[in-house]
C-alpha cells in the first residue's frame, strides 16, 4: 500500500488546480491555485509546494472527452505528468478528470460562492474532486 502525502494538479494552460490529501486518510482538501503562465514560474510554484509538503505521489488530471476519447489537452496534461516526474522524480498518477470542474463550481455554488470567488478557487476544488476520487477508487474494496 502507498502511503504518505499526495498533491494533486488540475492542470490548465492559464491555472493550475492544486489539491493535497493523506493516502492513509483518504481525504483531499484544496490547496491553491498556480497562476502563472510561464513552465519556470509554474514548476519553481510546484517546487516550492513539493517542498513543503514532501509528497509521495503526484496526481495529475486527465482530460477525456464524455465518450472517453483522448482530446488536445489530454496530451498536454500527460507531458505535465512526465515533466513533473523528470523534474521531482517523484511518482506521478494520471486520474480521470470528467466533470471535475463542472462538480467544483456545482460545489462552490453550493457554498453560495459568486461567480468571482467560485472562479478564484475552481481550478483547487476541482483538483480536490480528482485526488478523492483517487482516493476512493484506491480505497475500494476489491471485489
Amino acid at each position: 500500500m502507498h502511503e504518505g502525502t499526495v498533491l494533486a494538479f488540475d492542470f490548465g494552460t492559464r491555472r493550475i488546480g492544486v489539491a493535497v490529501g493523506e493516502m492513509m486518510l483518504g481525504t483531499a482538501r484544496p490547496l491553491t491555485t498556480i497562476s502563472a503562465e510561464a513552465n519556470e514560474a509554474r514548476f519553481a510554484a510546484i517546487g516550492k509546494l513539493i517542498d513543503e509538503w514532501r509528497p509521495a505521489t503526484l496526481v495529475v488530471g486527465l482530460p477525456l472527452s464524455l465518450d472517453g476519447e483522448a482530446r488536445e489537452m489530454t496530451d498536454r496534461c500527460r507531458r505535465f505528468a512526465r515533466q513533473l516526474e523528470g523534474r521531482f522524480r517523484l511518482r506521478v498518477v494520471l486520474v480521470d478528470e470528467r466533470l471535475t470542474s463542472t462538480a467544483a463550481d456545482e460545489r462552490l455554488r453550493g457554498q453560495g460562492r459568486d461567480w468571482h470567488s467560485r472562479k478564484a478557487t475552481i481550478d483547487a476544488e476541482a483538483a480536490a474532486i480528482l485526488l478523492q476520487s483517487h482516493f476512493d477508487e484506491y480505497h475500494r474494496p476489491s471485489p
